[in-house]
């Protein structure tokens, strides 16, 4: 429920047999032989990701979990990682980020490390370029719902993986693009993704389920995005944060993407908030690299890289931006203090 009200995804038993049949074929390039692999969990277990990534399938194939218990205290994390040579890491965008900027980090044992594997939010540009830099290997970025046991796409783990995408689709996995009428755009177009596959769920649990899928088998995501010449799938944004300035469609991802790429930046969000004149504008919420940023400064480099009606008009500050116990940034929260604030 981190953009709206909580609902209950029925998944069978079939439903994560399956799951864990798809994810057990593509995580093979990133096991050893010798079966001496470590992944390192830093999500909480009751998240989708972690229950069926972590823990089912490093389980069911034998690979030892190196439990994080507060992922939020970096230098202990840090600290804990010397201890030793781990070979699989997975979460979010703002756990690579933190770690990234996180003293002794960039010191730490990355021989036996084959690749980070990130879901939940949009992989910025700059974490994933740091991350191969800082470690010598791919941030790998995959994508999923609860309601999909998680995993829909994933970039192959083989090295042939796409930057700024979310890969292609499991095996015995559909994924298109539809509009909201229910066609199914081409390639290239911009529309709501859907799948449908044996992981996906039945419904939600003492609901009314109707719009939730295309046809009663295409599973509305609520998220937009698009499928490239490649067949590899992109993310634009959730529908549900998109913003209109003056008529136009602005996705915070975008918008987010840009500022994050300021060497003075740490965390940033961008929201619509209220206009009188365009409906809606930009602000942005941003936690501090370099305590000498400013928001002039940032403003103009905003202006040099993105179109007019994408630039901020507003800057706000925070020393920490508000998370799920995942490290999802919720924007959702920012709306609601922004509409308490402005009554």
């Amino acid at each position: 429920g981190t953009t709206g009200v909580s609902k209950g995804a029925q998944l069978s038993h079939a439903n994560l047999i399956a799951h864990n049949a798809m994810i057990r074929h593509w995580f093979k390039p990133y096991m050893s032989p010798t079966g001496d692999d470590l992944i390192v969990t830093a999500i909480p277990m009751y998240h989708i990701f972690a229950l069926t990534v972590n823990g089912l399938l490093m389980f069911s194939v034998g690979v030892k979990n190196l439990m994080i218990t507060n992922p939020r205290d970096m230098k202990g994390f840090v600290k804990e990682l010397k201890k030793h040579k781990f070979t699989i890491l997975t979460g979010v965008n703002t756990l690579f980020n933190g770690l990234l900027n996180t003293p002794g980090f960039n010191q730490l044992d990355f021989s036996r490390l084959k690749g980070g594997v990130a879901g939940a939010m949009a992989v910025q540009d700059v974490v994933a370029r740091r991350w191969r830099e800082v470690t010598g290997t791919p941030l790998v970025e995959g994508y999923g719902l609860s309601e999909t046991s998680p995993v829909l796409c994933c970039n192959p783990l083989d090295g042939t993986h796409k930057p700024g995408t979310i890969g292609i689709p499991m095996p015995s996995t559909e994924v298109a693009i539809f509009d909201e009428h229910g066609n199914m755009l081409p390639q290239g177009e911009v529309g709501e993704i859907c799948a449908r596959g044996p992981q996906v769920m039945r419904g939600y649990w003492n609901k009314d389920n109707e719009g939730v899928f295309f046809d009663k088998v295409w599973f509305r995501t609520g998220d937009i995005g698009l499928m490239d010449a490649e067949g590899f799938f992109k993310i634009v944004d959730r529908k549900k944060d998109m913003i209109k300035v003056s008529g136009f469609n602005v996705f915070p991802n975008e918008v987010e993407n840009v500022v994050a790429g300021y060497p003075k930046v740490l965390e940033v969000a961008a929201i619509g908030v209220p206009d009188s004149r365009s409906g809606e504008v930009i602000k942005i919420f941003v936690v501090k690299k370099d305590q000498t940023l400013t928001a002039e400064e940032l403003l103009k480099y905003c202006h040099e890289n993105l179109t007019n009606y994408k630039v901020p008009r507003h800057v706000e500050f925070r020393t920490e931006l508000p998370k799920t116990n995942v490290g999802k940034i919720l924007r959702r929260a920012l709306k609601e203090q922004e509409a308490v604030a402005a009554a």
